[in-house]
């Protein structure tokens, strides 16, 4: 009488071995630069919710790996082995081609708008009541306006901040080099510090004081703004600005190793995804979503592609950022 039982017994028993040995637990890696942390905490979560719905049996967790965007694509040169990398700017991406072969030279071709699902600009975080009257560029380089932010040798935040200034100072100048060269003198000479990435420079300007202007993204300086309400620190968009990009990529070579590509694939796409770039203008990153930049209600300001004002990236890094380049220039001029 105890045999039919025990047949159960095992036969229960091996069903929930095969169901367990058929359950999946997908992890993804993603590399991002240094002051995406809050965004990408707030998205994730209802993705993970979204997938782990359509796969119930693969259970997804993303882990989150930020550092300056060069410092990030670095690493992953090194072995970090990421699945996904949502990056500031393009160059940081396609390193990762050009040094390790990890994704294919047409990457920015696989996703809408450059493979950059929300763009940003730069704006400028100044102490409360403004007490330097600091409106755009110009102010900046008074004598009595110190500014904080990130090193453009290790950052994309430094980076856009350097391009973004040139570039308003060309255009204000009518491309005079003279006086273009002379402007982003004087606005290095004003530099109290330059942290290696965005985080570093907000820690900066909040928790230590130093500064009278933290130039950093759009998005970051509103959130420290509603973060330490109390310090009743304002925001400035300047009247020109630089467009800001952000790009997305998978990383063929380390999703193929990891069997992780479906869910690396899904995760970058639902960035595009309306409910994704809502919550992306709650951080104050801008969309290509007329109706949700119109419920955000941007500040207007004039913005310009980096590659219109000057060149491919190749030829940007080679000029301004590389040892000898104009950054160390005018570093130099004005340790004079």
């Amino acid at each position: 009488m105890t045999f039919p039982v025990a047949k159960k017994f095992l036969g229960g028993a091996a069903l929930s071995l095969l169901l367990a040995a058929s359950a999946q637990a997908t992890e993804l890696l993603n590399s991002s630069y240094d002051v995406s942390r809050e965004l990408f905490t707030a998205l994730n979560a209802p993705f993970i919710q979204q997938w782990d719905e359509q796969h119930p049996n693969d259970k997804l967790t993303i882990h989150q790996s930020h550092a300056g965007s060069s410092k990030q694509a670095l690493a992953i040169l090194q072995g970090l082995k990421a699945d996904v990398v949502t990056y500031n700017q393009v160059t940081d991406v396609q390193i990762l081609h050009d040094r390790g072969r990890l994704l294919p030279a047409d990457w920015q071709s696989r996703l809408p708008n450059h493979s950059s699902p929300f763009y940003s600009t730069m704006a400028f975080l100044v102490r409360k009541g403004n007490p330097k009257q600091i409106h755009d560029w110009n102010d900046l380089i008074r004598s009595d306006v110190k500014l904080v932010f990130p090193n453009p040798k290790t950052s994309g935040n430094g980076r856009y901040t350097w391009l973004a200034a040139w570039g308003a100072a060309d255009q204000a100048n009518n491309g005079d080099r003279a006086k273009t060269t002379q402007f982003m003198t004087q606005l290095m000479k004003n530099v109290e510090v330059m942290d290696t990435g965005g985080r570093g420079a907000t820690t900066t300007f909040v928790e230590r004081g130093l500064g009278d202007v933290l130039i950093s993204f759009e998005s970051e300086v509103n959130n420290i703004r509603n973060q330490y309400a109390p310090q009743g620190y304002e925001v400035v968009v300047p009247k020109t600005d630089i467009l800001a990009e952000f790009p997305v990529a998978w990383l063929d070579k380390n999703v193929a190793q990891k069997h992780t590509e479906a869910a690396a694939k899904a995760y970058l796409n639902y960035l595009y995804t309306p409910a994704a770039q809502q919550i992306m203008t709650k951080f104050y990153y801008r969309v290509n979503n007329p109706q949700l930049m119109q419920q955000a209600n941007f500040p207007q300001t004039e913005l310009f592609r980096v590659e219109d004002r000057f060149g491919s990236w190749e030829n940007i890094m080679k000029t301004h950022f590389a040892s000898g380049g104009e950054l160390d220039k005018l570093l130099a001029a004005g340790r004079g």
